[in-house]
């Protein structure tokens, strides 16, 4: 058996005894997964767990530990030197990104070869959806391709000195996600695609169960959850101290309430109580991370043709709900309310959550409106001038006039700069 492993950092005797090992060809790259949980697959336990690299398990061992990633031999008890396979291996298990080729993600669309002979290109990879994660899966990907805070992930050494209170374990979710977002712009991986099981496990825990990898969740939900979570978990406040999170994706808006008589009143009462102070708008400045739309009521009739309509909406005429001057109606167990909302700040990439789906007490119901927004090519991934729909393990280019008919619900836009407008003549 040959198996990734180390001791304690410390060079003894049999590390004194490493030479070229004649078992190597034994290694099956094709069963290597370094993505999973390392737990030895007869005891369960992740204590001195080791990878065979002949047949894909773990296993536990008394001396030797899987983190420090070195290749032994168990049969002769030696180090084996291999340059390629070594390096290959450690790269996988651990990949690091230099300033300069963080720089360079976006300048070069160059597409990878795994080791199982797949190309592919870093950071537009498939996540395995291990039973019921696709969810995350979808979230996760999008988030990825975020330049900023891609950047900020690749380089560990950006937050890895973070000091949180003794017994948190909130940061074990910004070390996964870093370790995700780095081996999905890994250019040497064994395969092209990436497992995100240690990510989600960390989700599940940091959660405490809320989102699950054996149970459907909400997309929006669990964007919401995740963006905060990062953001506390690195250090950041509320109202004063910022991290990356608040700085790609914050807002902020001003919120104008009304309160509303009941609409049972006399017409009279009604118009006495608009005086009283109680129902004089009021305003409040908020921070946002995303941007709710909502979508006009699907129709409930059947065209001439027997067919559903389905309408189509631009994206500006949802946009208006934050205009400052449109007015909605809130209504809860006692009072209503009008509200408007008016953009202050912009954030540098701004989310928008599109209101797709209606839950009540026996069904959820989706909203199949079209939103028509304007496809901008050259801003997409590493100026490829492509588009790519990413659907679990599947990744495939997909035209520019389909992105439109894809009924997204969450979308993810960069603020165009006044040099970039310039430079694009728009």
């Amino acid at each position: 058996m040959i198996f990734l492993s180390a001791k304690n950092g410390r060079v003894d005797s049999e590390d004194r005894r490493s030479r070229h090992c004649p078992y190597l060809d034994t290694i099956n790259r094709s069963v290597l997964d370094f993505d999973f949980e390392k737990l030895c697959s007869i005891s369960l336990s992740h204590i001195n767990a080791y990878a065979c690299l002949v047949c894909g398990k773990y296993f536990q061992g008394s001396f030797f530990f899987f983190f420090l990633k070195k290749v032994n031999c168990s049969q002769e008890s030696y180090l084996i030197i291999s340059i390629s396979f070594s390096f290959a291996s450690q790269y996988v298990l651990k990949p690091t990104f230099t300033k300069q080729q963080i720089a360079n993600l976006d300048k070069q669309a160059k597409l990878s070869r795994a080791y199982d002979g797949t190309t592919y290109l870093p950071g537009i990879v498939g996540l395995n959806n291990i039973k019921a994660n696709d969810y995350a899966n979808a979230v996760l990907q999008a988030l990825s391709n975020v330049p900023p805070l891609r950047n900020y992930f690749l380089e560990e050494d950006n937050y890895k000195n973070i000091k949180r209170p003794p017994g948190d374990i909130m940061f074990l979710l910004v070390q996964r996600f870093g370790e995700l977002m780095r081996k999905l712009w890994n250019p040497r991986n064994f395969k092209a695609h990436v497992s995100p099981h240690e990510m989600l496990q960390a989700v599940v825990l940091c959660s405490k169960k809320t989102f699950q990898i054996t149970k459907q969740g909400d997309g929006v939900d669990f964007l919401s959850w995740f963006l905060n979570a990062l953001h506390s978990a690195l250090g950041g406040t509320k109202k004063k101290k910022k991290t990356i999170v608040t700085d790609v994706f914050q807002g902020s808006m001003r919120i104008f309430t009304k309160k509303l008589p009941h609409p049972d009143l006399p017409a009279e009462e009604k118009e006495q109580l608009l005086h009283n102070d109680e129902y004089q708008e009021t305003m409040v400045e908020s921070t946002f991370m995303y941007l709710t739309l909502d979508l006009p009521t699907a129709p409930l009739y059947k065209d001439e043709k027997e067919q559903l309509i389905i309408p189509q909406v631009p994206l500006f005429n949802i946009l208006a709900k934050f205009n400052g001057i449109t007015e909605k109606e809130y209504k809860t167990y006692k009072e209503n309310f009008l509200k408007r909302f008016q953009l202050t700040k912009l954030p540098p990439y701004l989310i928008f959550c599109i209101k797709r789906f209606t839950k009540n007490n026996f069904f959820v119901e989706k909203n199949p409106t079209i939103v028509n927004f304007p496809i901008t090519s050259s801003y997409f991934l590493q100026g490829t001038g492509k588009w790519y729909e990413l659907q679990d393990l599947q990744v495939t280019d997909i035209l520019p006039q389909m992105i439109t008919l894809s009924e997204a619900y969450i979308q993810i836009w960069k603020r165009r700069d006044n040099d970039e407008t310039n430079q694009q003549g728009a």
